[in-house]
C-alpha cells in the first residue's frame, strides 16, 4: 500500500472543553502511538482528512504523517476513526505509528469477485460469513483489501480461510477451516411446505369444531341454564 501526505500540528487544548473548541475551528482531535515513541496528542484539519478518505479505496489507511517542529515524518496507519452518530462528522482519530522495516498484524476486509457456479446454475446464495480477515506484513505490502474468486463454488460448498491464497508478502492468520464464504441450496416448495406456519395452524381448528358436532355435546354455557330451568318452575 502507497502511504499518503497529512499534515499534523501538536495539540495543546485538551480535555473535551478543548477538543469541541478545535472542532469549532475546523480541526480534528487525533492521537499517535506505537511502541517506539511515547503517545502524543495531535490535531488535524479537518478539510484535509476528509479530502483523504475520499481518495481512499479502502477504510484501511497508510499516512506519512507531517507533524509542526518534528525533523522527519512519521509511518502511521489510521487505526479509528469516532464519527458524529447524527452528523457522521469525524470527532476523533487514532494515528498507530509503525516502522517502514516492521510487520504489523491488522484486519483487512475481504470481499468476494464472480458469481457461483451454485448461484448461477442452480438458484443458491451466496452467504458472506467473514468480512475481514487477520494479516501480517510489511507496511508497505499491506492490502487495501482481499479479493476473493468465488465462481467455482457450487451449492453446498463453502471456501475456507485455508483455502485462499494470499496477495504476495502477505500472511494471512487464523484457523485454515474458518469459513469466508459459503453457497446454501435454494429454499424449494417442499420444504417451505413442511414448514410450520399460519395456515397449517388454521387447517386443522375445522376439524375440533366438527368433531364437536358430531358429538353431540352440548355447550356448558346451556348445560348451566338448564340447571337452572326446573329451580325456577319450582318457585312458582
Amino acid at each position: 500500500m502507497k502511504s499518503v501526505a497529512l499534515n499534523a500540528l501538536p495539540r495543546t487544548l485538551a480535555r473535551r472543553k478543548g477538543s469541541k473548541l478545535l472542532r469549532s475551528q475546523g480541526r480534528i482531535p487525533a492521537v499517535i502511538y506505537g511502541k517506539h515513541n511515547p503517545p502524543q496528542n495531535l490535531e488535524v484539519d479537518s478539510k484535509e482528512f476528509e479530502l483523504l478518505v475520499h481518495h481512499a479505496h479502502t477504510e484501511i489507511i497508510l499516512v506519512d504523517l507531517t507533524i509542526k517542529g518534528d525533523a522527519a515524518t512519521r509511518l502511521a496507519i489510521v487505526q479509528g476513526v469516532q464519527h458524529h452518530p447524527l452528523s457522521q462528522s469525524t470527532l476523533h482519530i487514532d494515528f498507530h505509528e509503525v516502522k517502514a522495516d516492521e510487520t504489523v498484524i491488522i484486519d483487512v476486509p475481504v470481499e468476494a469477485t464472480g458469481i457461483p457456479d451454485g448461484v448461477k446454475n442452480s438458484g443458491g446464495t451466496l452467504e458472506h460469513v467473514r468480512f475481514r480477515l487477520k494479516v501480517r506484513c510489511l507496511p508497505a505490502n499491506l492490502p487495501e483489501q482481499i479479493s476473493v474468486d468465488v465462481s467455482h463454488l457450487k451449492v453446498n460448498q463453502t471456501l475456507h480461510i485455508g483455502e485462499i491464497t494470499a496477495p504476495a508478502g502477505v500472511e494471512l492468520l487464523g484457523d485454515a477451516k474458518i469459513p469466508v464464504f459459503a453457497v446454501a441450496a435454494p429454499v424449494t416448495e417442499e420444504i417451505a411446505a413442511a414448514a410450520p406456519g399460519a395456515e397449517g395452524a388454521d387447517a386443522k381448528q375445522p376439524e375440533m369444531i366438527k368433531e364437536k358436532k358430531e358429538d353431540g355435546a352440548a355447550p356448558a354455557a346451556d348445560a348451566k341454564a338448564g340447571d337452572k330451568k326446573p329451580a325456577a318452575d319450582k318457585k312458582k
